[in-house]
């Protein structure tokens, strides 16, 4: 199957695989930590594992990362 995969052309040897499947095919660490745009919509996380991924899909993983004020 291929994807588009944070803006790189990537082909996976599975036919079906879930967004649950992809964070864990991409050893995407810290995955509860992770949002998912795919195809422009965000994923809903309790969708991850339901949600199915098509031929040509594009799929962005989102790192949303804490900060504080520097002094």
């Amino acid at each position: 199957m291929q994807l588009m995969i944070n803006g790189k052309a990537e082909t996976l040897a599975e036919d079906k695989v879930s967004v649950a499947e992809l964070l864990a095919l991409k050893q995407v660490e810290s995955p509860d930590m992770v949002s998912v745009q795919l195809n422009g919509r965000i994923v809903a996380r309790q969708a991850y594992t339901e949600q199915a991924l098509a031929e040509g899909d594009e799929v962005e993983f989102l790192y949303f990362m804490g900060g504080g004020a520097r002094g």
